[in-house]
């Protein structure tokens, strides 16, 4: 069966469209809401309007689907927004709803209509709006179900075979939504039978994809491998094979969990197949330092996804999945790169990334180092060799490093770029956009510039023992140096394509006593704000993923459980997916960012209200950083509990989910406990004397 499913900008759409491939054994074409080219209704058996933000009365939001619901004679399903629209294109009105629902599983009960056949009469479903069709309804549409507070949960038409539902069959919370498609199936064969109305064949050809540029010369690689039946000190490690290195990267489980993080890679771009990637997504120039220094104008990512694809590495088995290949970070300004342009520009680099061909990689679970050498050619082996014996000397004779001196105490919140009356402000306005349907949730950001004091490497030693996280790291890539505690996985992709995200939303801080912390730890896992929180960002990356994965493998495996870390509690979920035929690790990066815990949703319109919102660029910070192997395998984190060096001061961002049952107050306050955790590490005794207190109005004196 073939549906079109016209997308009105939503962070939903494909998980609606994973449901529809399932049971119509056909994949929907999806097509936007503000396409150049009507669409050519007589090619579909049935049509599907997706959920979206804003009103279905403005162009802007709606689009197409008013022309479209004007001249359809075929079936019509119109989920949340499309629902409303359905209701306005019959005369009926959109109005705010009495409380609006983001993110909250409703009891709905139904009157036995044919779209619910096979569902208990009350059943859970998911609610994401702020707005609901107003009763009385127009003469040819009827209520079919509603929630326990009254509102309108579903309407068809009298007499055309079009059908409207306000909740979201398609979040992983609401029951039986597959149910319900697979009914709007099978109304939509009942309307052919009784109709004799069948699909015409398509009137223009599918648009021909482009044909793909020659691909560039393959360049093959061999990995030389020596074992180290110990778990080198890393710290030491770093110190006595890198403190020199301009550029060098630490991707550091300093907090080993399993299941999460069990291996730690240090290298830096010294090797003679090395080299550094520099990006500026406003010049879209990629600037490429190595034997063969170059200039490209693309962006980055199309850059990384050329070279991964011509660089093969002939590798033994190993236990872990980084054979060699890309290590770094993109900035979240990159995002302009995946289809969310933006208007600021940051003092660091978009993104930075090595390519690794000398590096050293610790099994902390097996207390094993592995070290590491990629050769080109018989002139190489003989060089990797040489280096894999001076280097495991060099490790034979490792001393433990004395202690970093201890930080200075600091209060972040004299350097915050808005004070509490200015970031209150902000999540008041956040709240307003959240009424009007602009969006479910809004990831809201602060940051603060703290003048400089140690370097970065003796400030990341200090981090990692205050906050140990599992997907830590420390970069130092000449003038930028970047020292991450983040305990978000962005994507994990292994060699067989299997993709995971593990979002976080939901952070309380941690006790003083046992029976106050698990009591803390109880009370956020209960939490209705936090879980519709969560629940909006696992629905968002569920449709990212769906982008680019196999239909029908997206599933969720690990809802909503509670990790604990040095200073806080958190709650996790765990996204899982197939990467589909042709598509690899960067076409999920690009699919997937700026993960969905660093935006809200819709993504695309609720960046747009961030971009409004945040006066400053945010840099590495609620980016990506981690590796992208040669061999397809990809593991990067959410940039988040860390500090960035840069122009001789540091900078770090931290912030929170804008939901409508948010407080302004315990925003702020939930800012300043992120904020706090890599700030601990700093030393600088100047730093109070340095400070002047921020204006009413947030400005920074700095």
């Amino acid at each position: 069966m073939r549906t079109l499913l016209i997308d009105n900008h939503d962070s939903y759409t494909y998980n609606l469209f994973h449901l529809l491939a399932q049971v119509n054994g056909e994949d929907p074409v999806v097509v936007p809401n503000d396409t150049d080219v009507f669409p050519d209704l007589d090619a579909y058996d049935n049509l599907v309007i997706s959920p979206g933000p804003g009103h279905p009365s403005r162009a802007r939001d709606f689009g197409v689907s008013t022309d479209v619901l004007r001249k359809a004679g075929l079936p019509v399903l119109g989920v949340c927004l499309g629902h409303q629209g359905l209701a306005v294109c019959e005369g009926g009105s959109v109005v705010a709803a009495p409380a609006a629902r983001h993110g909250q599983v409703a009891r709905v009960t139904h009157d036995g209509d044919p779209l619910f056949d096979g569902v208990p009469e009350t059943f859970g479903a998911v609610r994401y709006h702020s707005l609901c069709v107003a009763e009385p309804l127009p003469p040819d549409l009827e209520v079919i179900a509603r929630a326990e507070d009254g509102v309108v949960m579903a309407l068809r038409h009298r007499r055309l075979p079009r059908w409207g539902v306000q909740f979201h069959p398609e979040s992983v919370e609401t029951e039986y939504g597959l149910r319900m498609m697979a009914n709007f199936r099978d109304l939509t064969l009942g309307d052919q039978r009784r109709t004799g109305r069948r699909p015409a064949p398509a009137t223009t050809a599918p648009a021909r994809a482009a044909e793909p540029a020659r691909p560039a010369e393959a360049l093959r690689y061999r990995l030389h491998v020596r074992v180290l039946e110990r778990a080198v000190d890393c710290e030491a490690a770093f110190a006595e094979l890198y403190s020199g290195a301009t550029h060098a990267f630490w991707l550091d489980s300093a907090r080993v969990s399993e299941g999460l993080s069990r291996f730690s890679f240090l290298g830096d771009a010294t090797g003679p197949l090395a080299e550094t990637v520099r990006y500026s997504v406003t010049d879209r120039e990629v600037r490429v330092s190595s034997a063969t220094p170059a200039t490209h104008q693309e962006s980055v990512l199309d850059y990384l996804q050329r070279e991964l694809g011509r660089r093969h590495i002939e590798a033994p088995e190993l236990p872990f999945d980084f054979t060699g290949g890309y290590v770094g970070y993109l900035g979240y300004e990159t995002r302009a790169d995946c289809g969310a342009p933006g208007s600021q520009r940051a003092e660091t680099p978009d993104a930075v990334w090595l390519f690794a061909d000398r590096f050293l990689a610790v099994d902390h679970r097996e207390e094993r180092t592995y070290l590491l050498a990629l050769s080109a050619d018989g002139a190489d082996e003989r060089t990797a060799e040489d280096w894999l014996t001076r280097t495991g000397k060099r490790l034979d004779a490792l001393r433990p490093l004395p202690e970093p001196e201890p930080a200075d105490p600091l209060s972040v919140e004299p350097f915050l770029d808005r004070g509490r009356a200015d970031y209150t402000e902000a999540v008041t306005l956040c709240q307003t956009y959240l009424h009007r349907g602009e969006s479910y949730e809004i990831c809201l950001t602060n940051s603060a510039d703290l003048p400089g004091g140690d370097d970065g490497w003796d400030t990341y030693r200090r981090l990692r023992r205050l906050n140990p996280a599992p997907y830590a790291a420390y970069l130092h890539l000449d003038d930028v140096d970047v020292a991450c505690s983040s305990p978000e996985r962005f994507l994990r992709i292994d060699t067989a394509g299997l993709a995971e995200t593990k979002p976080i939303k939901g952070t309380a801080p941690r006790g003083a006593t046992p029976e106050e912390d698990e009591a803390i730890r109880r009370e956020l896992a209960a939490s209705a704000k936090t879980r519709a929180e969560n629940l909006m960002i696992v629905d968002l990356l569920r449709n990212d993923l769906g982008r680019v994965c196999e239909v029908g493998s997206v599933r969720v495996p690990v809802l909503m459980a509670t990790e604990s870390y040095a200073t806080v509690h958190q709650l996790v979920t765990t996204v899982q997916g197939r990467l589909g035929a042709g598509t690899d690790a960067v076409d999920c990066v690009r699919a997937c960012f700026p993960g969905g815990s660093m935006t809200g949703a819709p993504k695309q319109r609720t960046l747009e209200i961030i971009e409004s919102l945040e006066r400053r660029p945010r840099g590495v910070y609620s980016g990506s950083l981690g590796y992208l192997a040669c061999n397809g395998s990809a593991d990067l984190n959410i940039v988040i509990r860390t500090l960035v060096r840069s122009g001789g001061h540091w900078k770090l961002g931290a912030g929170g989910a804008i939901v409508l049952a948010s407080d302004p107050d315990e925003e702020y306050e939930e800012m300043l406990l992120k904020a706090a955790a890599p700030a601990r590490a700093l030393r600088a005794p100047r730093l109070a004397a340095a400070a002047a207190p921020v204006e009413a109005n947030g400005s920074d004196p700095l």
